[in-house]
Parts: structure tokens; C-alpha cells; sequence
């Protein structure tokens, strides 16, 4: 898919996805489709945040990530047919209903969880490791 940027915020460019031919995984969803290519984000790209476009939740656990280091591709969704087609795309990787709530958090191919999770996991010191492991921190 080629990419045009849209800004998410003050200074913050955001690819989002605009045809269906460029092997970039690291995009925000538009369109109805909305689920292509999430789970190749996921599998090629060390953290990755799913959720609703204009979310507190996403944004809070993005700041949080970026703190620490890191840099997250952001896959947002747009309206309960773009949710469920992620969902879908997601399910199958797993192997049956995707029981996780949205902001959702991938990190080096493997499902964090939500917001709670991820707070949980930097409060206990594990998520600094996880995230090195992932290559997302170069530290």
C-alpha cells in the first residue's frame, strides 16, 4: 500500500494506508475494509497498539511506550464494522474469538493485552525486558 500521511496530533505524523500494493505494515486502518494487514503489522513490527481512532486509552498507552523508547505502529479503527473486521483478522491467529479489549497491545508478535496489562507489566519491571526482546528498545 502507498502511504500518505495524516497528522494524529501536534508534530505527529501517522501513515495510514491508501492502496493496496506497498508492503508497508505500519499504518493506521481506513476505509471499510479496515482489517488488511494488521496481523502482517503484528507479525513484522516489534510494538504494535490497535485501537479506536480518538481514544484516550490508545493514546495514554502510546505515550507510555514512546516514554519508555519505544516507537509503536498505531493500527486505529474507525466504527463498529472496522473493529470487527480486525477482530476477524486477529481471531485467526489465535485460533478462535479474540476476547481482548481495545486499545490491544502487540508486542514482537505476541498480545500484551490492554492498557491494564501493559501498565501492570512496566509497574512490575517486565515490560522493559519484553520490549528489549522485541527489539523495540535499543538499550
Amino acid at each position: 500500500m502507498q502511504q500518505e500521511l495524516t497528522w494524529a496530533g501536534p508534530g505527529q505524523p501517522r501513515a495510514r494506508p491508501s492502496s493496496p500494493s506497498s508492503s508497508s505494515s505500519t499504518s493506521s486502518s481506513s476505509g471499510a475494509g479496515g482489517g488488511g494487514g494488521v496481523r502482517a503489522a503484528v507479525e513484522e513490527t516489534p510494538v504494535v497498539v490497535v485501537g479506536r481512532r480518538e481514544c484516550c486509552m490508545g493514546h495514554v498507552v502510546k505515550l507510555l511506550l514512546q516514554g519508555l523508547g519505544a516507537n509503536p505502529a498505531v493500527w486505529e479503527v474507525d466504527g463498529d464494522v472496522e473493529e470487527a473486521a480486525v477482530r476477524a483478522e486477529l481471531s485467526g491467529e489465535r485460533g478462535g474469538a479474540w476476547p481482548a479489549t481495545l486499545p490491544a497491545v502487540f508486542i514482537g508478535g505476541r498480545l500484551v493485552g490492554g492498557l491494564d496489562h501493559v501498565v501492570a507489566a512496566h509497574i512490575s519491571g517486565d515490560l522493559v525486558p519484553i520490549l528489549k526482546e522485541a527489539g523495540a528498545l535499543w538499550l
